[in-house]
């Protein structure tokens, strides 16, 4: 151990103020034991240079191992969340598919639900326009019946009253003969007797 003051100054300098050389050195003696006894207790607590070292060198291998095991770790949670987002990614496209399967299915229903819709139109127009044809021909022909009968029901029409005149016209003649014949029976009784 090295002491940081002189100790042969410090017994002349006791000696110069009264201490005999004995108690001079017996003090100087004294006081570097106290001191040496705080040094060991110092040192005890304290560390070395070296220890101090091989302690930071301790802590840094224990944090290069931290590190490692955060990096594999950090790895592994990196690869695991990887996996997981592939996964997902895949159910996704699953999803995607089928999403878009069933649009489409729903299309192909909804256009031959047009399709059988619009051709089943079409049929009831022309089944409608050839009923309209058919029922205007029909139409027609009533109408054509119809006015014939109209023409034929005039004509009768038209013949009876004909005969209707002649027969008044027949009836006012036998009437008026018959008139004329009994008035002249009567003309004739009447002379008679006068």
């Amino acid at each position: 151990r090295k002491l940081f003051f002189d100790t042969h100054a410090l017994v002349c300098l006791l000696e110069e103020n009264g201490f005999t050389t004995q108690q001079s050195e017996v003090i100087v003696a004294a006081l570097v034991k106290i001191m040496n006894t705080n040094l060991d207790m110092i040192y005890k607590d304290m560390v070395t240079k070296v220890q101090q070292e091989i302690a930071l060198q301790q802590v840094m291998s224990h944090i290069g191992g931290v590190k490692k095991d955060m990096i594999i770790l950090e790895k592994s949670e990196f690869s695991a969340l990887r996996s997981e987002n592939e996964k997902i990614k895949l159910e996704l496209q699953q999803i995607k598919k089928q999403v878009m399967d069933e649009i489409t299915k729903v299309r192909a229903d909804n256009k031959l639900n047009l399709n059988l819709e619009k051709s089943r139109v079409k049929e009831l127009v022309s089944f409608g326009c050839f009923h309209l044809e058919t029922s205007k021909q029909r139409h027609a022909q009533q109408d054509r019946a119809l006015t014939q009968t109209d023409r034929k029901i005039d004509t009768e029409v038209a013949d009876l009253k004909t005969m209707l005149e002649s027969h008044k016209l027949d009836n006012i003649k036998y009437l008026a003969g018959s008139v004329f014949t009994c008035l002249t029976v009567a003309l004739g009784f009447y002379r008679l007797w006068i």
